[in-house]
């Protein structure tokens, strides 16, 4: 990069984007966050922009007037659909004043559907590791992804293609929710490329019949903004169109695996450093990218995740743009911004390292929630009540022991702060936060007077936990925990025991987490909408859980919700879990009641009224299997209502 000898940053820790890799001044085709890559549809009915001059003068001076013409109105004004708008959505559509002579172009045909999206992750992983990279090395995955796609390109060279590309070509302004991308249906030419550096370049030109998704875009603008590009335009901004042959659906395959692997698999620092087995490393991504899809990584998580890998790729290009900027030898002030921005990337590129190995793994790239060491007892022995009201009164402590300790607070957070172990923190009805209660050290009861329903503790929605404990005994009773916003568990149990009695846990994150080590004890509660499971019991964990209900869990947004097996309660094997359920209630969950991931080499499917019976219906292997894995996993099943869930009650399913 000519500005990296400006710069104090080391030229191969930064670089510009190779030829051949989808840079970040390409216009990504609208996949989002790469999740459904490929399957966005053509607009049923183009959007219309606002045309309000006449005919524009030729050349350089009646383009820019045709981009000026190309102006969206405000959403107040705006008439028209946008691409995911719904037929029975009363929008207002855009206004439209075409000229006279001026030819409307067409809806666009739909383009091709890829394979890629019914893809079971091993099908991907062979794709990938095998067919395309077959074994080669970071450095090497520009020239193997080069390759895969010009031997598919072979196959035809003349073919209709939807080209997708920036409005800003097209618009001087635009809402990029209206129209996320100007579409033009075009005719591809496919020239062999001799090189890396022809950047999977296609020449294409304007195809009969005229067609867009802008329905007033001038014919005579395309044209000429295709001129300036001499016709010229990145062969993965074209997407090919249904009804030709089925050489073109196996080009239209090949493109979205060339688009998937630079928009999730590639990262930025693979060919800088040395990795033994690439193809390791990729099939570790694609896992990291199904566990996301099918809810193995609850969707909150999946966010940060998601925000993560885009701060990532926006401060390096924010580096790369500070840097060239420079035009002379840095100042003192230009270095030390170049480090800082450096370093940013540095710290972002280790976090997501950290989720792509899934032994650092666990529930996010996961660090102890709570640094803060334990109070223990107070010097003199004895042990405070603390009332957390606005105004205490005789009333509320008449059934307490006249010898008790008495503290009051009008504030949840400083009742918290205030406890050493024994302590007991009594809640009145009214609406609480607590940033402490993700910070619980040392053995305490927090309690609730009155009905749960009344007594309200939501979360901070700019923290990323909610209750976090790690203490030896935790009690929380007769409370309502409501999330809002935060990412991790609605409870996350560290280490130590912790005692959820008659209380209601709304999630709008994940469920209860039990993590490696730690016990949970649930009595008398209800747990609704979680994004994965109502209870995660990790590795090693044990559980008890009686007389709860626990419904509609697993609301998880995502476009491959079919997969996904979370519901009720997820358990995690190796080393196996210890739970004992009896007299729970789990129903209208997304996906199964319960769900037992194991290291084995085939999964079973337990019928409803199976579970009923406390075993498998079926035939004989079912009951077996079903059995030794309830053995083998400290599984005590005793009077539990498992019904109405989506996908069944039980599955246990191989890791």
């Amino acid at each position: 990069m000519a500005s990296g000898a400006r710069a104090p940053v080391p030229e191969d820790s930064v670089r510009t984007v190779s030829p051949g890799r989808r840079g970040e001044k390409r216009v990504s085709a609208p996949t989002g966050d790469s999740v459904a890559v490929g399957t966005l549809k053509s607009a049923a009915s183009p959007v219309r922009a606002v045309v309000a001059s006449p005919r524009p003068a030729k050349g350089k001076a009646g383009r820019e007037a045709a981009r000026r013409r190309l102006q969206l109105l405000p959403a107040s004004q705006a008439e028209g659909r946008g691409e995911g708008a719904q037929e029975d959505e009363d929008e207002e559509p855009l206004l439209s004043v075409p000229e006279e002579d001026e030819e409307e172009a067409q809806p666009l045909p739909p383009v091709c559907v890829s394979p890629m999206r019914g893809m079971w992750r091993d099908e991907k992983v062979a794709l990938y590791c095998d067919e395309v990279l077959q074994g080669c090395k970071a450095e090497d995955a520009d020239e193997a992804m080069s390759n895969y796609l010009s031997e598919k390109l072979k196959l035809k060279d003349k073919w209709l293609g939807v080209w997708r590309t920036n409005p800003e070509l097209f618009f001087v302004k635009y809402e990029e929710a209206s129209i996320p991308f100007v579409g033009v249906l075009v005719e591809v030419t496919c020239k062999p490329h001799q090189s890396l550096s022809s950047c999977f370049k296609v020449t294409v030109s304007v195809a009969e019949p005229f067609s867009s998704n802008i329905a007033n875009i001038p014919r005579n603008l395309v044209n000429e903004i295709l001129e300036e590009l001499e016709h010229s335009v990145p062969l993965l901004e074209v997407y090919p169109v249904e009804g030709q042959d089925s050489d073109i659906h196996d080009i239209a395959l090949a493109l979205e695996v060339v688009r998937f692997f630079y928009d999730f698999l590639w990262r930025d620092w693979d060919d800088e450093e040395s990795c033994e087995n690439y193809t390791a490393l990729i099939e570790e991504r694609i896992n990291l990218w199904c566990d996301i899809q099918d809810g193995t990584i609850p969707g909150p998580i999946a966010q940060r995740f998601k925000k993560t890998l885009e701060k990532y790729k926006n401060k390096r290009v924010e580096l790369i743009e500070y840097q060239s900027n420079i035009k002379e030898d840095p100042s003192a002030a230009e270095a030390v911004e170049c480090w800082k921005k450096y370093y940013e990337i540095v710290m972002l590129c280790g976090l997501l390292k950290m989720w792509e190995d899934l032994r650092l793994r666990v529930h996010g790239p996961f660090f102890p929630r709570i640094l803060r060491r334990r109070k223990g007892k107070r010097d003199f022995g004895k042990t405070i009540t603390h009332i957390v009201a606005k105004v205490m009164t005789t009333d509320m402590v008449k059934d307490l022991s006249s010898d008790t300790l008495l503290q009051q607070h009008d504030d949840l957070d400083l009742a918290l702060d205030s406890c050493y172990s024994g302590d007991t923190v009594v809640i009145f009805p009214g609406e609480y936060q607590a940033v402490n209660l993700a910070l619980l050290t040392d053995d305490i009861i927090i309690k609730g007077i009155g009905k749960r329903e009344e007594i309200m503790i939501t979360s901070e929605p700019s923290h990323d936990s909610f209750v976090v404990s790690k203490a030896d005994n935790v009690k929380l009773m007769h409370l309502s925990l409501i999330q809002q916003g935060t990412v991790d568990g609605i409870v996350v149990v560290e280490s130590g025991h912790m005692t959820l009695e008659n209380c209601i846990l709304k999630c709008e994150g994940t469920g209860v987490c039990v993590l490696t080590g730690a016990a949970l004890t649930i009595t008398d509660s209800e747990i609704t909408g979680a994004q994965g499971a109502g209870v995660e019991l990790y590795p090693g964990s044990i559980a008890i859980l009686e007389r709860n209900e626990i419904h509609h869990c697993n609301n998880l947004r995502t476009s491959d919700n079919s997969k996904s097996t979370l519901g009720g309660i997820n358990m995690k094997v190796l080393p196996a879990p210890k739970l004992k359920m009896t007299n729970n209630h789990i129903y209208n969950n997304n996906g199964y009641g319960v769900s037992i991931l194991q290291p084995t080499e085939q999964y079973f499917i337990v019928a409803e009224e199976a579970l009923n019976k406390g075993a498998a219906s079926g035939d004989k292997k079912d009951d077996s299997m079903l059995s030794r894995v309830m053995q083998n996993l400290n599984l005590e099943m005793n009077n539990n209502k498992i019904e109405a869930n989506l996908k069944g009650d039980i599955r246990i399913v191989t890791s």
